[in-house]
């Protein structure tokens, strides 16, 4: 099989629903996933009383959301890591849901963040 052909089998691999995974399943996916990784951002990146290990952090969350919902969503996690290889290679029939589930999973860590972590 040539390169250009498993690209183009993988649609140049753009996140997509698993196999028998409804779009619900994605959906509620994508939302708790990002709204951990946000939540870490927070806590180990932005927020000034965290030990200087935000990377390594955020590295594992990334990596251990993939492995949790990969199969189940692609695990996108982030509207632009849909959208560029959905341009691409085609896939943007389920665009809506890795906009929506990483915009209220980020935002729901951003409020519960700022309502039970962050400093006064």
């Amino acid at each position: 099989m040539s390169a250009a052909s498993t690209l183009s089998t993988i649609k140049l691999g753009t996140p997509m629903p698993g196999a028998g995974v409804g779009t619900a399943q994605v959906l509620v996916a994508e939302i708790i996933t990002t709204f951990f990784l946000v939540f870490v951002v927070f806590g180990s990146a932005v927020d000034r009383r965290a030990p200087k290990l935000g990377g390594l952090f955020i590295g594992l969350t990334v990596a251990l959301d993939i492995l949790a919902i990969g199969p189940v969503s692609g695990a996108a996690m982030n509207p632009a890591r849909h959208l560029g290889p959905a341009l691409l290679g085609g896939g943007l029939s389920h665009t809506w849901l890795y906009w929506l589930g990483p915009l209220v999973g980020g935002g729901l860590a951003a409020v519960v963040y700022a309502k039970v972590l962050e400093e006064r």
